[in-house]
């Protein structure tokens, strides 16, 4: 599959990214509550909000808005991956965010479809 490796190096850096973000806002990785707090933060936070906190002269709001911005492609990277039958290695902080990301995701889509019955 010659051609495709760029989602692997491409998660690669995304991956550092965000640790690099975590450790700036003093996330634990470990702890699932405060990971899916965030994934449910990144996931409501519109793109006009996400413009502002990058526009922040307070670090901590900045250094989320990143965060946030770099999830946003993290998913992108793993639509297209799956789009093209590539699969993206889910090892460390990618498969704890991600994973995050996709259970908060799920319960969302859920909560609405209860609430439209």
């Amino acid at each position: 599959m010659s051609g495709f490796g760029h989602y692997e190096r491409t998660a690669a850096e995304l991956e550092d990214e965000i640790l690099t973000r975590g450790v700036l806002l003093g996330l634990d990785w470990a702890n699932q509550i405060q990971v899916r707090a965030l994934a449910s933060e990144a996931l409501d936070c519109t793109s006009g909000q996400r413009l502002a906190m990058l526009q922040s002269l307070d670090w901590r709001i900045k250094a989320k808005g990143e965060l946030f911005a770099l999830s946003t492609l993290m998913l992108d990277i793993m639509r297209q991956s799956a789009q093209t039958g590539v699969q993206v290695p889910d090892v460390g902080i990618w498969k704890i965010f991600a994973r995050a990301l996709a259970d908060v995701s799920q319960e969302t889509v859920a909560e609405k479809e209860k609430h439209a019955n």
